[in-house]
């Protein structure tokens, strides 16, 4: 008789899992970034990164109210998430406060401030008119966060030497911006080949972006890229197909994987020009694609449920548990039992766990190339 194979038992899977995290999982106490002694951090961006400046806005968009928040904060701050995003924790391993949305005009700004806002796009409102695309969230495009930023170290700073002296140690997260360019085009009927050829001048405004904050004073900047949007919900539920060829290992859409891959591809290409324009400025790449596919890759290992992988946690119908018509946030729409073994929030953004593991992959990635004396 053939010997008997013993299933390991729960407690020696969960310590197996515990081990493995430790071995493949960048560590969240290592506080790389609090090496670089950064005394501030200002961003630029959207819903990846918007602490509250949407619902300061308009107040009665559905991030603004439970379930948005109730893992961390038990109440809802703006995040579009169930808690804490990838900027909280780069400012926690700086060691700072979390930031402060510029539109709470009563916050502290002592250690930075964040313009993002949610559903803002790189392109102007009126830019993306003139290609019959609409802007349904916000009008608070880039340059209206170049301009809060502009009238804030105005306020701050006496002159130029002022302001170079003053963003002296500070951390600038230009992005992720263009996403939502892409997102509304596609959900209106825009081909994706119409899609890349908007590209070039997303791309453009960003590299703008990015010289104009160096113009401000900034010495040190992360340009984050694209997603690989074809792993999202509210994607594989908008162009799912029966053609299996379409999806990749991991049950991602190549198209519209390729699209992101296209935009950071042109990212990259415009940092490299930055850095010769601006040899006295660290300007980094902050790769969120691969931040990503190595935790869809890693899955189980990092606690997620991996039958549930692509699906949402605050979401209803479908293979992915979302539904354009009645997103999370609406009546109706459920929570899932623990947020922590989902890596996709809503369908678009992620939970508090899986930013939380982006963040310290990003941080790993980028700390050898921001020239911090350790």
């Amino acid at each position: 008789m053939a010997p008997s194979t013993k299933s390991p038992s729960p407690i020696v899977l969960a310590v197996l899992i515990v081990l493995l995290s430790v071995l493949v999982c960048p560590s969240s106490t290592a506080h790389l970034l609090k090496t670089c002694m950064f005394d501030t951090i200002y961003q630029l961006g959207d819903s990846i990164s918007d602490t509250g400046n949407l619902i300061l806005q308009n107040p009665n968009t559905p991030f603004s109210h439970l379930p948005y928040g109730q893992s961390f904060f038990n109440k809802s701050t703006g995040r579009c998430s169930n808690g804490l995003l990838m900027i909280d924790y780069f400012a926690l391993d700086a060691g700072l406060p979390l930031v402060n949305p510029y539109l709470n005009k009563d916050a502290s700004t002592r250690h930075g401030v964040n313009f993002a806002v949610a559903g803002s796009t790189a392109l102007s409102s009126h830019l993306l008119s003139q290609k019959q695309i609409l802007s349904p969230v916000t009008n608070t495009s880039l340059d209206q966060q170049l301009d809060w930023m502009f009238s804030h170290f105005n306020s701050i700073c006496y002159n130029q030497r002022d302001c170079n002296e003053k963003l002296r140690n500070a951390l600038f997260l230009v992005g992720e911006i263009g996403g939502n360019d892409y997102n509304y085009a596609l959900f209106q009927g825009k081909t994706i080949q119409e899609v890349k050829d908007m590209v070039p001048q997303v791309v453009q405004t960003i590299k703008n972006a990015v010289e104009k904050v160096i113009s401000y004073g900034a010495t040190r900047v992360v340009v984050p890229g694209n997603f690989p949007i074809g792993c999202l919900p509210i994607y594989l539920t908008g162009f799912q197909t029966n053609d299996t060829t379409a999806y990749d290992e991991l049950h991602c859409l190549k198209d519209l994987n390729d699209l992101a891959t296209y935009h950071n591809d042109q990212i990259k290409q415009a940092i490299q020009v930055l850095k010769r324009e601006n040899p006295h400025s660290v300007i980094i790449y902050g790769d969120y694609y691969n931040a990503l596919l190595w935790i869809l890759r890693r899955a189980f290992i990092l606690g997620f449920d991996e039958a549930s992988l692509q699906k949402s946690c605050c979401g209803i119908g479908g293979d992915y548990n979302f539904s354009l018509v009645k997103m999370c946030g609406v009546g109706g729409v459920s929570v899932c039992s623990n947020p922590d073994e989902r890596v996709s929030w809503d369908g678009i953004h992620l939970t508090q766990k899986a930013y939380k593991f982006m963040a310290y992959w990003l941080i790993h990635d980028i700390f050898p190339q921001l020239h911090c004396i350790v």
